[in-house]
């Protein structure tokens, strides 16, 4: 039994966890290969992840996470998951990484956004969605640059999925700011917990706007029936997607090893292809 972790929890909706368990299987099986440690199965919740007696330290030895034995087994925190020691593979995002989080892991490699309008190569932007009047969905710019509707968003209620959400919420307010604007262009602001979430909520009629990121907006238009009721009024700029990350402790070798793993799987995968980091 493997002394590792791995999940995959950014995009696995409850409809495609036979396709991420599938993308699993790729990688493991790459890794397992080129002699990595790789365990059988994703994590999905908290009482999966290893204990930690007394939390998990920094490399000050400051508690910076609780032992993952001390929270609800059936849920899964994402913080502590990307924080636990034993994270071979796990999936995060930028906002999370700029915020603290990049202190304490390691990127091994991003996600290619091709299959999904909006995104390229390791690039993705986020569709703001509006209640649907019957009018066509703007498309994403062929240019990667914002389109950002400031006369549709002014006075109006936005949701986000986490406030520490590049996609929902952190890329939109540098949109604004660089026009002169800030999130007070909006009447009111709602945290919703989660993109398809933050769809619902819009078509239902609790909140004006949200920005998705392009994946969960393409899995939204395949799965959620909220998406139909909503349309899309703007985009932001292209940027990197959610990256791939290993624990802070796991060796260079490894990490090599797993980016040669993760572009042979990209080369020969027709589903979520990966693309290994540069520099």
């Amino acid at each position: 039994m493997s002394k590792f972790v791995a999940a995959l929890p950014m995009y696995d909706w409850p409809e495609v966890r036979g396709e991420v368990d599938a993308q699993w299987t790729r990688l493991r099986d790459a890794f397992r290969q080129r002699g990595i440690d790789a365990p059988e199965t994703l994590v999905r919740r908290n009482g999966d992840l290893p204990p930690v007696p007394g939390g998990i330290l920094d490399d000050a030895a400051k508690l910076i996470a609780p032992d993952p034995a001390t929270l609800p087994p059936d849920e899964l925190d994402f913080h502590e998951l990307w924080l636990s020691p034993a994270l071979l593979f796990g999936q995060t995002c930028w906002g999370p990484m700029e915020l603290g989080l990049a202190r304490h892991v390691q990127v091994v490699a991003q996600p290619n956004y091709d299959a999904f309008e909006g995104g390229q190569g390791e690039l993705y932007s986020s569709a703001l969605v509006m209640l649907a009047d019957g009018k066509a969905s703007m498309p994403a710019p062929a240019d990667g640059r914002a389109a950002i509707p400031l006369d549709l968003l002014r006075g109006r209620r936005f949701t986000f999925n986490s406030i520490d959400s590049m996609s929902g919420v952190i890329a939109l307010t540098r949109h604004l700011e660089a026009l002169g604007e800030s999130l007070d262009i909006f009447s009111s602001r709602s945290e919703s917990g989660g993109h398809r979430s933050s769809i619902v909520a819009v078509a239902e009629g609790r909140a004006d706007i949200a920005a998705i990121d392009c994946q969960s907006w393409a899995l939204a238009q395949r799965f959620e029936p909220a998406g139909k009721g909503v349309k899309v009024v703007g985009w932001t700029a292209r940027r990197k997607g959610l990256p791939y990350i290993t624990a802070r402790t796991t060796a260079e070798k490894t990490i090599a090893a797993m980016r040669e793993a993760v572009a042979a799987v990209e080369s020969g995968a027709s589903e979520q292809p990966l693309v290994q980091l540069v520099g």
